[in-house]
Order: C-alpha cells, then sequence, then structure tokens
C-alpha cells in the first residue's frame, strides 16, 4: 500500500470543536473530499496539496507541544494511507480525533481514534450521501455532528436522534451555519426541547475570522 498522503496544511491551532474545544492541537488537512456541501469552508482542500510520507507527518506534527491531534480535510478516508496515518500518530502516544463526512465507512477506524462524524442535514445539499450503517461502529469516546441552517434541518436532526438513539450511543453535537443561523436561535432551540445535546459554535472563526491555517 502506498504510505504516502496528499496535504493541504499542517498546523498548530485551538481545537475550535468537539469535546476538546480550545486545547492545543496540531492539525493535519488531508486534500480532496467527494462531497460539496453548500457550506463547505474548507473548499481550498479539494485539490491540490503535497504529498508527504508518514514519516515527514510524524516529523512535523512533533515540532509542537501537545499530544492533541486533528486528522481532518476535505474529507481525510478519502485517501487510503489516513488509516495508516491515524494508527501511526496513535502509537507514536498521541490522542486522535478523525473528523470525516459519515458518508464513507468507518469500520476499519482504529478503536482508539475519536471519530467526530457529521451526519448531512438537507441543507448541505449531500443528506443523500450519509452512510448510516457507520452509527454501528461509533462509541461513547466518538462524536456525531449535525450542521444546521434552519428550523428544517433541526426539525430532521431530532428525527435522527429518536430514530438512532443517538445520545445513548455517543455525544451529539449541533452547531450553527455561520451567519446563516444566529448560535442564539439554535441554542434557544435546544433548550426549549429540552435535547440532551452539546451546543457549539466554531471557536476559531470567532477568534480568527475563519483566517486559512488557524
Amino acid at each position: 500500500m502506498d504510505q504516502t498522503l496528499r496535504i493541504t496544511e499542517i498546523f498548530y491551532s485551538l481545537q475550535g470543536e468537539a469535546n476538546t474545544v480550545g486545547l492545543p492541537t496540531v492539525f493535519i488537512r488531508l486534500t480532496g473530499c467527494p462531497l460539496r456541501c453548500s457550506y463547505c469552508d474548507t473548499a481550498y482542500a479539494f485539490s491540490g496539496g503535497e504529498k508527504l510520507s508518514i514519516d515527514d507527518i510524524l516529523r512535523q506534527v512533533g515540532r509542537y507541544h501537545t499530544r492533541y491531534v486533528t486528522v481532518t480535510g476535505g474529507e481525510p478516508l478519502a485517501q487510503p494511507a489516513c488509516n495508516p496515518l491515524m494508527v501511526g500518530l496513535l502509537d507514536a502516544g498521541y490522542h486522535v480525533s478523525l473528523e470525516t463526512s459519515g458518508a464513507l465507512d468507518v469500520s476499519a477506524v482504529d478503536s482508539r481514534v475519536s471519530k467526530v462524524m457529521d451526519l448531512k442535514t438537507p441543507s448541505s445539499g449531500e443528506m443523500a450521501r450519509n452512510r448510516y450503517e457507520n452509527i454501528q461502529y461509533l462509541s461513547q469516546q466518538d462524536q456525531v455532528k449535525f450542521v444546521i441552517a434552519d428550523a428544517a434541518d433541526y426539525d430532521w436532526a431530532k428525527q435522527q436522534l429518536e430514530q438512532y438513539q443517538l445520545t445513548e450511543r455517543c455525544e451529539v453535537l449541533f452547531s450553527p451555519v455561520m451567519d446563516v443561523m444566529t448560535p442564539a436561535e439554535l441554542a434557544e432551540r435546544i433548550l426549549a426541547d429540552q435535547l440532551q445535546v452539546r451546543f457549539q459554535i466554531q471557536l476559531h472563526k470567532f477568534l480568527w475570522n475563519d483566517a486559512r491555517g488557524k
């Protein structure tokens, strides 16, 4: 198997989402994605990038004094060497999280990885790509994320919570689409319905206005 990956960027920042929000983290952004979500904020990762070996990536990650690494994209699982990369990071002692669209099979992901998996809402334009059989591979260390733009997205997300009993399986994240649904509106909906989910905003966008590499 080819042990190289096409990498858009490797950078050090604060985790802006999920249950390690605020922690200094190294981000490895893999190039390429088979989806085209309406609210995508990393379209620059669709193409280009630099081919690096797993050893090269580990050396770059090792420059930073943190044990937290996030493998993201694009869609990282679109590259076959993503799983060997995560195993290499885990074996080196890092706490590894994977940000994945949920459209690709997660069954081969190492059980030590914390999966942060989207279920694409109607407004994304990619709801048909959701791979619901991935839900069976989620555990308490994992998270399902819903990115919500409007009331229809919110109602659909509530239906998925109930149908798949998601809050009993893993942590659930509700996040508003920046500049489309206000954080306050989503927060009020969650409280009114007493949903057992974690409300989140993208911290990095508030700190650095969505600057690349932040």
